[in-house]
């Protein structure tokens, strides 16, 4: 390996300090006369002590050259490393780990002793070129078998690592010096130290070749190399030869050998996705390299991927913080992202709120998710200033290098429970006072007291800027790009391969070994206890009833004397019903789908549901789909199960329109399918989380507000619950917030309300006419209103999927039973799409029939505008009927 030695940073040419920064190691010469703290902060940096400095440090001057964050210290002789580490009353050598030190060997006499002798206490022994020359032929051969013998370094910091045996070539003409060494032995067992200002920028490719003892078994002396970039993500596996080697450096660019070429391939240079090099390493064996690089444009892969080895996107914390980079270039106007860049304080509450609830979390479940959100706002405060992800990673290696440790206590402001918790201690006295006051139990009163609250963030209207009230409009942002690219692979398989496709996702994802994949009717009754029965059918009456008034009859119009247009309906044929499985049993959702499907009229009704894990269908749902008259049952889930309703396989009959909500990848194989022109299907619309928004005025009952909240809370962890409270006093909010505590407590389904509530919000509002404005710009999937004279209010709603008036109307009914349907738009779909009604399963045709007066009236006008389109042949069909020629 190739060791530049500096002497002084300032003298060297740019091109030779950026391709030295390149290298994996650099060694700094330190004097008074020559500090600069900065260089510690790039990893590979050593630093050898000068003599005169040498003379006035002590062991705490050490470990501070050490906590600038260099790589390690270099001792000027053996004797100088013995005496401050190794005397008989330090403990240095204790603190300071040997893969930290290195020392150089000076002394003639017994030098061999002195190398076995270091070697035992430092990971870099060094000797100078004039020390080899006056010594046997077999010197170095022996002083590199010594260095072997001393065994690996220490592993007490799980870093491993071996001992390193360098050579300080003092001489002009150090490429010849090279040339002459590195046949010395027969493997690349040291490495060589040379003056920065003796390295040429032209031979500084064969130099680093050399020095590094690469050899290559194939023709051209190609060397295999790997190309990643800062985040140690594989881009790539190109070649690289002396040349390359020489130019990228010399570059600071990647530049690679085209083997196909034969010529130097300078990366990007037609494509724009140009890379800056930042390292390159050479592997234990001295036959492969890794360049280390920052990609610029689309990517690495002539596909316009970022790597060649599949995917577009970065994922994790390097894809987060390249999508913020790209975000602050060109954030979406109105996006979340760029208000936090243009709002430093809300950033900075937003950092304080996460780590909060980071620290509040308890589960590892909740603890990731919290983390995650931390993280997020904390790489959005770093790219606003400028610092990439890179700078926090090499602040992380520098810190990691530091020796001296601090004692870890926080400071005085978080260290005292009672000062951090002052205001948060207020609130929760508040909270333990209604809690006694509503007769909580005292599981919920030590759940608190230990600030495990299952509480709803809160804000005020009055103290909110507008930017920020149309933030708590937006909903989560999803990334469909990797649903996609999950679900994309499943739909093209159940195309290509039909039922076999369907049981080997089956098998893989449900766990299920399927005998059939479709069932067909007549089904057989399940055997279900009454109770269960009564209620499906009573829900079953109440929904057809409904369903069944949203049918109208033939719609006539004269729209002038002899033009008479009609509007009919038709039923859509064949309808595919996604009734979804997973954590919950759904015949309610057989029932909202197939109710409307066969008053409709529809002549196959097709159900998609999971199967159980004998591979039997869900005796509730078996149950709705016989009430429905469902014509077959497609044993499967997911994506699997979207994609046979909609190309068909060999038993499962395709359908004209898929219907039913699922989670994101039923979500997203329904849009595919409805792209897909070879399917020839349509959907529903599209889906997000369930949500519910609540008004609530001073009439309210605290209990019945919790209730509704929290039976939306339960459907899942990104569940969206929002509470308008009208001008309510804080004992009523106080109340609300108790009664969600307790009742959350009680439900089986508690650790997902323990994720969803905390990342719902209550928005206190002053008046009525706020609350309204917000919960039509919010577009609910469900809308309560517990109110006074709550149906007086329902004309006021613009947009939401189905209101619930009153106090005594809860979601639950039109859930289940009350005749409304519970498929209902999300995501704020409600101000342009209804839910699931009759007319979902029907299209309408119309009709025109004109008599001969009635086209002699209309004919001229249409005459006219065929001519302004210049569409002759529309305008001769009129012509020629009202020409009388052919009567």
């Amino acid at each position: 390996m190739l060791i530049p030695k500096v002497l002084d940073l300032n003298s060297l040419s740019p091109e030779i300090s950026r391709a030295i920064n390149c290298l994996p190691t650099r060694l700094f010469v330190s004097s008074p006369s020559n500090e600069d703290a900065g260089r510690g902060k790039q990893q590979g940096n050593w630093v050898i002590l000068a003599d005169e400095e040498f003379s006035s440090i002590d062991i705490d001057g050490l470990i501070s050259i050490l906590d600038q964050g260099y790589e390690g210290v270099i001792f000027p002789n053996t004797k100088a490393l013995e005496s401050t580490l190794f005397s008989d009353s330090s403990t240095a050598s204790s603190v300071i780990p040997q893969s930290r030190l290195g020392v150089v060997v000076t002394t003639e006499d017994d030098s061999l002793d002195q190398i076995k002798s270091s070697a035992q206490k430092a990971s870099l022994i060094i000797i100078p070129d004039t020390l080899i020359q006056t010594q046997a032929d077999n010197f170095l051969v022996e002083a590199v078998k010594l260095v072997n013998e001393a065994g690996l370094l220490d592993n007490k910091t799980n870093e491993g690592g071996s001992r390193r045996l360098a050579i300080e070539i003092t001489t002009p003409d150090v490429l010849k010096v090279v040339e002459q060494l590195a046949p010395k032995t027969t493997k690349a067992e040291f490495d060589f130290i040379v003056n920065a200002s003796s390295i040429s920028i032209d031979n500084i490719g064969e130099l680093f070749v050399k020095s590094s003892h690469l050899n290559s078994d194939r023709p051209g002396g190609l060397f295999t190399t790997v190309v990643c970039d800062q985040q140690n993500e594989c881009l790539g596996l190109v070649y690289s030869n002396t040349t390359s080697i020489g130019e990228s450096l010399k570059s600071g660019q990647g530049v690679y050998w085209s083997r196909k070429q034969q010529g130097l391939w300078r990366k990007g240079l037609t494509s724009g996705a140009t890379q800056t090099l930042y390292g390159v390493n050479v592997d234990c064996d001295s036959d492969a390299l890794k360049f280390v690089v920052e990609q610029h444009g689309v990517g690495f892969c002539h596909f316009n991927t970022r790597s060649c080895f599949g995917g577009q996107q970065r994922h994790g914390i390097s894809g987060l913080a390249r999508l913020l980079e790209s975000r602050k270039e060109s954030a979406p106007e109105g996006s979340y992202t760029q208000r936090l860049f243009n709002d430093p304080k809300l950033l900075k509450a937003k950092i304080m709120e996460e780590a909060e609830e980071l620290c509040e979390a308890t589960s590892g479940e909740e603890v990731a998710w919290e983390a995650a959100d931390l993280l997020y706002f904390a790489l959005t405060k770093c790219v606003a200033s400028g610092v990439r992800l890179s700078d926090i990673e090499s602040n992380l290696d520098r810190k990691h290098r530091k020796i001296s440790r601090r004692p870890g206590n926080a400071k005085p402001k978080w260290e005292s429970q009672q000062q951090n918790g002052r205001e948060n201690g207020a609130k929760r006295l508040k909270v333990e006072e209604e809690i006694v006051r509503t007769s909580i139990t005292s599981d919920s009163i030590k759940a608190a007291k230990e600030g495990e609250i299952i509480r709803m963030r809160s804000y005020d209207t009055q103290e909110l800027s507008e930017t920020e009230k149309n933030a708590l409009l937006q909903r989560p942002i999803i990334d469909s790009s990797e649903i996609i690219s999950r679900v994309t692979p499943i739909v093209n398989a159940v195309r290509k391969e039909g039922d076999k496709a369907i049981r080997e996702f089956t098998t893989k994802f449900d766990n299920v070994q399927l005998n059939e994949v479709v069932i067909r009717a007549p089904f057989q009754v399940p055997d279900l206890p009454e109770k269960v029965k009564a209620a499906i059918d009573q829900a079953y009456n109440n929904i057809k009833k409904f369903h069944e008034a949203q049918l109208s009859d033939t719609l006539t119009v004269e729209t002038m004397p002899g033009v008479k247009c009609t509007r009919f309906s038709r039923p859509i044929e064949r309808v595919g019903l996604y009734v979804p499985g997973g954590t919950a049993v759904l015949p309610s959702t057989a029932l909202m789908l197939g109710v409307p499907a066969q008053v409709a009229g529809c002549r196959e009704i097709v159900i998609a549901t999971p199967p159980r894990k004998d591979g039997s269908v869900v005796p509730e749902v078996l149950y709705a789909a016989v009430k429905v008259g469902a014509t077959a049952i497609i044993l499967a889930g997911g994506a699997q199960a979207v994609a046979s309703m909609a190309y068909g396989t060999e038993t499962v009959p395709k359908v004209d329109k898929i219907c039913g909500p699922g989670n994101q990848y039923v979500t997203a194989a329904k849009m595919l399918a409805q792209n897909d022109t070879a399917a020839m299907v349509s959907i529903d619309m599209p889906a997000g989380p369930s949500e519910v928004l609540v008004i609530a005025d001073s009439t309210c009952i605290p209990a019945f507000v919790a209730s509704d909240l929290l039976s939306q809370a339960e459907h899942g962890p990104d569940s969206q619950v929002v509470l308008l409270a009208i001008d309510l006093s804080d004992e009523k909010l106080a109340q609300i917030e108790a009664q969600i505590h307790e009742q959350a407590l009680r439900l089986p389904r508690v650790d997902i309300v323990r994720q969803s509530i905390p990342k719902s919000y209550c928005l206190k509002v002053s008046s009525i006419d706020e609350a309204f404005e917000f919960s039509n710009a919010y577009a609910p999937e469900h809308l309560i209103l517990h109110m006074d004279n709550a149906e007086n209010y329902v004309p006021r709603v613009d947009n939401a999927g189905s209101v619930f008036v009153g106090h005594y109307s809860p979601e639950s009914c039109g859930d289940y039973a009350s005749g409304t349907n519970h498929t209902l738009p999300t995501y704020g779909f409600a101000r342009m799409y209804s839910g699931v009604n009759t007319g979902t399963f029907l299209k309408h045709i119309t009709s025109q029939q004109l008599t001969r007066d009635g086209l002699k009236d209309l004919g001229p006008t249409v005459m006219t505008l065929a001519e302004v389109e210049e569409l002759e042949a529309h305008r001769n069909a009129v012509a020629i009927r009202l020409s009388g020629q052919y009567d």
